[in-house]
């Protein structure tokens, strides 16, 4: 919770929110309940997120963290928001190396799955820089906000299987 407030200030504003299919909060309340999803699915082992900070500040710029964890198939899904201060700077293709390193080997996932949107050039990137392999991409497949939206799904064979 002490982290709210940063947070607010990422899931609040429009640019982060653009490809997200998500409703920005306009209220700390929203994010707040947010904070306490996460915390739950921490503690039923269901996921886990990590606030992304720069040093030695302990504010908290982003975030980023595994969900829809599908431990009967050593799979997740990764999901990642980072404030636009801070777009373009190296700081999302970091942390998602070390996550998905934490993922594959402390985590034992198979593989890692990434949702995107089409549009989403940026997040495209940073995947495809992590070795990431599009898999499909379906028409129209999600609706939100008046509109037919395609995704953009990606994947990731952990790159330490001996197998």
């Amino acid at each position: 919770m002490d982290d709210a407030d940063d947070l607010f200030r990422i899931r609040s504003d429009i640019n982060v929110n653009k490809y997200l299919g998500r409703d920005r909060n306009m209220l700390i309340d929203e994010t707040i309940a947010n904070i306490n999803i996460v915390e739950e699915g921490i503690n039923n082992e269901e996921g886990i997120r990590w606030g992304i900070t720069l040093k030695p500040s302990a504010r908290i710029i982003g975030s980023i963290g595994f969900w829809k964890l599908k431990k009967e198939h050593s799979r997740a899904e990764v999901g990642y928001d980072l404030h636009p201060d801070y777009w373009n700077k190296g700081i999302m293709q970091e942390a998602m190396k070390v996550v998905l390193d934490f993922g594959f080997q402390k985590m034992n996932l198979h593989s890692v799955e990434a949702n995107t949107d089409k549009d989403n050039l940026a997040s495209h990137k940073v995947l495809t820089n992590n070795g990431f392999v599009k898999e499909a991409h379906f028409k129209e497949n999600y609706y939100y906000n008046g509109m037919f939206i395609d995704s953009v799904i990606y994947s990731l064979i952990n790159p330490y299987d001996k197998k």
